[in-house]
């Protein structure tokens, strides 16, 4: 949000630097992420001054070229060469000097430089108005009056408006600071809260300035939806002529991003983005039958918005409609036929309050966001619209011109009320941390426009206005009174208190701390995703949870997989040459329970915890060793089974794994749970996030890690007295045979002996057939009684080799 301080300036007494303003907002909630300087012609004319054409003769070698002298107030006269037909000795003119650069309304910036046209020197320009953006015309040079004095800078004759842009990360439930006048509220207490003498105030003009209504118009008003529209007011305004607005309109608007069109609509804009009461003028031609009617139509009903699109209402749509048919989506977007045009003469000016649900459902079903509905989504103050009505039609009246022809017509039928909220100096003293003085505190709860309904020595009873829709209980007041003060001004505390909190050995918190040591000290990052994501993702979404109201499409359900949220992160690191990445993350997936499940009572959803890890790119970085190679299969499945082994589970089955995310991967399953999908993420996924490369991922069930680390007890055992033995074999085995099966028939050969089975060289080529792979495997042998024998070792071979022909049809290489 974009808030103007010569804007804020005209509602408060301040001279304070913008820069320091810009830290008082930050200190108060009202993060300022930056400031931007505002120029109403793009810089600021500067080096542009007032000359006077004292010499004028024709160019010897061009026709069209004139030869001037011209002063501009120093020690001697510039020679410049003009082209301009208008250009005469005696005029005032506008010079460009030499270094200036000037930004015409259309084209590039153009730095003067000291040259030759045609043989004669030029030391600067005599500009037209669309030259230096202060115009459209190129019909000649600007001929200024004559007595406008020599050497006065353009932007001194102009009087431009140079002004300094807060861009302020509002938050979703600081409503009542979506406008220059709430910002400025802020403000005020913050000052009084430092200086208890400070003289700043908050100054509405314009408000009650409207001459009495002639009432020669008539337009009923209907509100048949009061629980949408609990407030709606309005008045007639006629003989107006509708224009460009004049310029200090238009610099106000454009200082804050805002484009003008026409008077009527900027006036509406502005008071919109002063007050934060969104208006809207409707064409009093285009109001058939003179009737406003606020209603929710048909499902179905077809209506075309002001881009000319055509959109199906929902039945939970309000709409502001005439006698026949809708006008405007309420409090979201105008009509096509009834806005305000130029050749409006006579309007019928709107302003309501709507219910933040219903404008917010509408808002997201049609995919639109406005001014407008921004502000009605988040709550407006329903007593601020009669107050923004009078301020946009005194500003119509003396811009437009026109008259009042039927006077404010406001239908409030049941007041909202203010909320009460009982208050304790003792409470408010106890959360925040410091013994504030009671004067303080009162001065900055009435500051903020809150008003005290009763008090006593204990505390207050206090009525909160409307526009503060997150202050409805005690604490958010006292937040209200902790931001003001300064959470900067409240000291740290001497004392440190904590509680000891019982848990079991491997509670959640310190299984994921243990795996978390384990994959940082190999290099791996931690990620938090979103658990929203987009529904598109996935091919079956039948068992998805669909969000209500999605914030938008990309958002619209809870994520069933952490496949995708980590493919996110990857694509947006890659795209920002971050290439190789290892990334973990915990977190959890979301589903519908199936059919015939059991569930408890009003439970319908299912909500898993996952460690998830993702690589890609190279291993390490880049060094002259050469040892920079790419991640594999291999590198996934040493980092899957470090965090097994870190964790003393050893006792698991594997398989392939199963479903469209792998390419190829392994399943490791322990009691027919699966611990651990890993392997190489299908290209068909990975294109969808436009990834050329080769990711890996990891999917791990954390209640499952939970349970088996629980049941995991630690033993000791001394260290073999004997020595262990390694012998290897190479093997020729057909492509389809499986490392699983190797040392699967291994262990069942040889129980008592054999410790370890290791798969350390693989070989695959034409010399030893297409069909065929070689495995190079070593075994390792221990008696932990006594010294195992040659014969002993030879048999143990022997019986694996024999297992080996028979089983897998291997042949020794």
């Amino acid at each position: 949000m974009k808030i103007s301080y010569n804007w804020l300036k005209t509602l408060i007494n301040i001279d304070i630097d913008a820069n320091e303003v810009a830290k008082l907002l930050t200190a108060s909630g009202l993060e300022v992420e930056s400031t931007e300087a505002f120029e109403s012609v793009k810089g600021g004319l500067k080096g542009i001054v007032v000359g006077e054409v004292i010499e004028k003769v024709k160019h010897p070698e061009a026709d069209k070229l004139s030869l001037t002298k011209v002063n501009v107030g120093g020690a001697e006269l510039l020679n410049i060469v003009c082209g301009a037909a208008n250009v005469a000795a005696g005029q005032k003119v506008l010079v460009a000097t030499i270094g200036t650069t000037i930004y015409p309304v259309s084209g590039e910036p153009m730095k003067m430089e000291k040259r030759k046209i045609r043989g004669a020197a030029s030391e600067g320009m005599i500009c037209a108005e669309d030259e230096i953006g202060v115009g459209t015309s190129h019909d000649g040079i600007l001929v200024l009056p004559a007595d406008t004095k020599v050497g006065l800078a353009a932007a001194d004759y102009f009087k431009l408006e140079n002004d300094v842009v807060f861009e302020i990360g509002l938050t979703p439930n600081r409503s009542d600071a979506a406008s220059h006048l709430g910002v400025a509220r802020d403000l005020v207490a913050i000052l009084k809260s430092t200086n208890t003498e400070s003289k700043s105030e908050i100054t509405l003009t314009g408000i009650n300035q409207t001459p009495p209504a002639t009432n020669i118009n008539k337009v009923e008003v209907v509100v048949e939806n009061k629980e949408a529209c609990p407030r709606y007011s309005g008045l007639v305004l006629t003989g107006l002529t509708v224009k460009s607005s004049p310029d200090w309109l238009q610099n106000r608007l454009r200082a804050i991003g805002l484009r003008p069109i026409n008077n009527v609509v900027d006036i509406t804009n502005f008071v919109l983005h002063e007050f934060g009461q969104p208006l809207h003028a409707f064409d009093l031609e285009k109001v058939k039958g003179n009737k406003i009617i606020v209603k929710t139509c048909a499902e179905g009903t077809v209506f075309k918005t002001l881009d000319g699109v055509d959109r199906k209402l929902a039945a939970t749509d309000l709409m502001i409609c005439n006698e026949k048919e809708p006008m405007c989506i309420a409090g979201v977007f105008g009509g096509l036929d009834s806005g305000v045009t130029e050749n409006t003469k006579s309007i019928f000016l709107e302003s309501a309050y709507f219910d933040s649900g219903y404008i917010r459902k509408t808002g997201k079903k049609h995919g639109l966001k406005t001014d407008a509905s921004f502000r009605f989504e988040r709550g407006t103050d329903p007593e601020m619209t009669v107050t923004a009505l009078k301020r946009a039609a005194a500003l119509i009246l003396d811009i437009c011109g026109g008259n009042v022809s039927m006077d404010v017509v406001d239908l409030y039928p049941e007041k909202l009320e203010p909320y009460k909220v009982p208050f304790s100096y003792d409470n408010c003293r106890d959360l925040i941390g410091k013994n504030i003085e009671t004067s303080i505190i009162k001065n900055i709860i009435t500051s903020l426009g809150i008003e005290i309904a009763k008090e006593s020595s204990d505390g207050l009873l206090l009525s909160v206005p409307r526009f503060k829709t997150d202050v409805t209980r005690e604490a958010d007041v006292i937040e209200e009174v902790m931001r003001i003060y300064g959470y900067n001004n409240v000291e740290i505390s001497n004392r440190f208190s904590f509680g000891v909190q019982a848990a079991g050995s491997n509670s959640g918190y310190q299984l994921e701390n243990k795996i978390s040591d384990v994959l940082i000290a190999n290099g791996f990052s931690e990620i938090m995703s979103l658990s929203l994501t987009k529904e598109s993702y996935y091919k079956n979404n039948a068992d998805l949870v669909n969000v209500l109201n999605p914030l938008s499409q990309d958002l619209n359900v809870l994520r069933g997989e952490m496949l995708y949220s980590g493919l996110e992160a990857i694509a947006y690191n890659s795209n920002r040459k971050n290439a190789d990445l290892k990334f973990f993350e915990f977190g959890k997936t979301y589903s519908k329970l199936a059919e015939g499940v059991p569930i408890d009572i009003g439970i319908k959803y299912a909500e898993q915890k996952h460690l998830s890890l993702f690589v890609c790119g190279k291993k390490i970085q880049e060094n002259p060793y050469g040892k920079a190679g790419d991640v594999d299969f291999a590198f996934m499945k040493s980092c899957v089974e470090a965090i097994l082994k870190k964790l003393g589970i050893e006792k698991y089955s594997s398989s392939e794994t199963e479903g469209e995310n792998f390419s190829y991967g392994l399943n490791y399953t322990s009691k027919k749970k699966s611990v651990v999908q890993f392997g190489c993420v299908s290209k068909a996924i990975c294109k969808k996030f436009d990834l050329s490369q080769t990711v890996f991922y990891a999917d791990f069930d954390f209640e499952t890690l939970m349970n088996l680390s629980n049941k995991n007890k630690v033993e000791y055992a001394e260290i073999p007295k004997f020595p262990s033995v390694r012998r290897d074999l190479a093997m020729l085995l057909d492509k389809t045979v499986k490392y699983q099966q190797i040392e699967e028939l291994a262990y069942a050969a040889e129980r008592k002996f054999l410790k370890a089975v290791n798969l350390f060289d693989i070989y695959e080529g034409d010399k030893i057939g297409k069909d065929k792979k070689s495995y190079a495997v070593s075994f390792t042998l221990l008696d932990e009684e006594n010294t195992l024998t040659d014969k002993q070792i030879e048999n143990i071979m022997n019986k694996l080799v024999n297992t080996y022909k028979e089983k897998l049809n291997a042949e020794l290489r």
